[in-house]
Parts: structure tokens; C-alpha cells; sequence
């Protein structure tokens, strides 16, 4: 078959090599399509895509993002129009599922989050929806998603791309290029997606966190800015013990590294639970499900209040214990393709 992968956003590079990697080794042919938005277009060439670019970020605005979608399908249409797929796969690429649906080209669209507003298009318009088991049926309806396109598979979007990590031994290198200390904890930290549809709100306490962890003397952090306006905010911060790299830093390397995660988005805190390393959630929005079952299963820890910070313990993590889902990725490629 003739696969298409649009890669709209950072997490989804990780993801797609995963599963790119399957699909060629079962004889597919694979194009690929990337956004530029955030991290997303040099992450993809570090992972060995090949990915034409095609669109780039609407602005926080919603009328603005409305027309990026539409124009970027536009431009995808034109881009796929004699290239004859067979099938389109995105993490909700709502540009890629509308020009598909124009094309008259099969979609599949993954998804994890119950709460995300633009649900209601991407469901809507593709033709098979995959989403974890925890993800409510309710929503699923809420949102348009016909009983017969829903397929369900047990795990994370994580599962599928760390259930095999190896650790580089060559990153500690790349970390004392940084300026890391191994002696000190070292504090892996996102600040919160300001710009994206599901996140129209101040989040106070995540700069409130960041100023308890730069207070102590044995601790390093390394903030991941979402933007370049993140970038120029915090790269301003004065503190030694701050770090906002400037080039994109392997993420499962970085994070098996770090002894303690805080975030307020939801992939990178998932990604230290599948390979156990402590990971506490500082976001404010509604929460996804797959989060409250790693809350549930002690994965995962949530901060919500001032108090909840006074009682966070910074220090040196124990022994990792990785998840190790190694059969997530044969599920979600068998539910794709059946």
C-alpha cells in the first residue's frame, strides 16, 4: 500500500517512527507530510524523514487557525493529488483528514484526548478512528464518532514508540555539553501550550514550580519551550541552574537522564511513565483519561495547588522501572490496517 503520514506536531515524530518502521518492513511505501510548528519539522529530519513541508502555525487565534487549517489542506490536496495513496494516518491532522476526505482517500486518525474542541471535525471526517481503551464512549459520541469506525487499543501513544528504548551511553556527553552536573537532581520541565485550542487559560503555578526548583542549589533544570516566545521568555531568566537548550535534544534520552519530570502539558509526563521515571503533571485543563489511569496506577502524580508543590520531593530518582508495552505497537498496527 501507498501510506500517507502527516506529522502536525512535535510528539508525533517519535509516534510515526515507530510505526513508519513497521510499515516499511511490511513492504509498504511511505510518504511523509510535516508541519512547521514547534519542534516538529527538525525533529522529523533527526528521525530520517524525508517529510515535505507543507503549512505552518495559524496563530493562537481561533479565527486564524481555522484558516490555517483550511489553507494548509489546500495545499496538502495539491500536494497528494497524483500521488495516488491508499491510505492517510495522522494524530489528527485535521488538514490531512480534509484533504483526504476530498481526495476521496481512506483516513485513519489516532487520538488520545477526550477534550480536545476540534475532535468534532477529525472524527467526523475520517474514516477510522483509534484511541486508547480509556478514552469514554461518551465523548466518542459527543464529538460524531460512528460506533463501526472506533477501534480501541490498550496502553499510551508512548507505549508504542518506548516500549523498546535503549538508552545512548554517548548523552551523558551531550549533557555535560550542556553544563550538567551528574551530582545534581536535574529537573526535566514544559511549560504550558498557551497557543493550542485546548488550552485557553493561565497556568500561574507552573512558574511558581519553576522558581522552587531554581532556588535550590543542587538542582539543574532543563525547560523545553514550546515556542520561540517561550524560548525568549525564559532563555531571560537569570540562573545559572537554568537551562533552555537551543538545538532539539533527543527526548527519551533526555528524559531517562532526568531524575524528576514536571509538566504541564501530557505527552512528555506519559513518556516518563512509561519509562519510570517520576513524572508530576502541573496542567490545569481537563484531564485525559489515560492520565487518570496513570494517576491511578502511581505513574503519575498531578500538582494542583501551592500546597501540592510544598510537598513535592526533589531528589535523585531511584532505579528506573520502565512499562515495557511491547505489544502496544503490533495492536495499533494490526487496528490500523484491518
Amino acid at each position: 500500500m501507498r501510506l500517507w503520514i502527516d506529522l502536525a506536531n512535535s510528539p508525533h515524530v517519535p509516534f510515526f517512527r515507530a510505526l513508519a518502521n513497521r510499515f516499511i518492513a511490511a513492504g509498504h511505501t511511505i510518504e511523509t507530510t510535516a508541519r512547521e510548528f514547534a519542534e516538529t519539522v527538525p525533529l522529523a529530519r533527526a528521525a530520517r524523514f524525508e517529510a515535505e513541508v507543507v503549512g505552518v502555525y495559524g496563530g493562537r487565534a481561533i479565527s486564524k487557525k481555522a484558516g490555517s487549517v483550511m489553507n494548509r489542506a489546500w495545499a496538502l490536496g495539491n500536494w497528494a493529488r497524483t500521488r495516488n495513496f491508499d491510505l492517510a494516518i495522522s494524530h489528527n491532522s485535521y488538514s490531512q483528514i480534509i484533504a483526504a476526505r476530498a481526495l476521496r482517500i481512506k483516513a485513519v486518525t489516532l487520538m488520545d484526548y477526550e477534550y480536545q474542541p476540534a475532535n468534532h471535525l477529525a472524527f467526523r471526517l475520517t474514516s477510522r478512528i483509534i484511541v486508547p481503551t480509556s478514552f469514554p464512549a461518551k465523548r466518542l459520541r459527543r464529538y460524531g464518532a460512528g460506533v463501526g469506525k472506533v477501534r480501541r487499543y490498550h496502553g499510551t501513544k508512548e507505549d508504542v514508540y518506548l516500549a523498546d528504548f535503549q538508552a545512548d551511553p554517548s548523552f551523558g556527553a551531550r549533557l555535560s555539553e550542556l553544563g550538567i552536573n551528574p551530582d545534581n537532581v536535574l529537573v526535566l520541565v514544559r511549560p504550558p501550550a498557551h497557543d493550542a485550542l485546548y488550552h485557553r487559560f493561565q497556568n500561574e503555578l507552573f512558574d511558581e514550580a519553576l522558581a522552587r526548583l531554581l532556588a535550590s542549589e543542587k538542582v539543574q533544570v532543563i525547560l523545553l519551550p514550546r515556542n520561540d516566545a517561550q524560548r525568549s521568555a525564559y532563555s531571560t531568566r537569570k540562573s545559572e541552574r537554568l537551562i533552555v537548550p537551543t538545538e532539539p535534544l533527543d527526548g527519551a534520552n533526555l528524559i531517562n537522564a532526568s531524575d524528576l519530570v514536571i509538566s504541564a502539558g501530557g505527552t512528555i509526563n506519559r513518556e516518563a511513565a512509561a519509562l519510570g521515571v517520576p513524572a508530576f503533571s502541573i496542567y490545569a485543563g481537563q484531564w485525559a483519561s489515560v492520565d487518570e489511569e496513570l494517576i491511578k496506577e502511581g505513574s503519575l502524580q498531578r500538582i494542583s495547588t501551592a500546597a501540592d508543590l510544598e510537598k513535592l520531593e526533589v531528589r535523585k530518582k531511584p532505579t528506573a522501572n520502565p512499562r515495557r508495552s511491547v505489544a502496544v505497537i503490533d495492536e495499533v498496527v494490526r487496528l490500523i490496517f484491518e
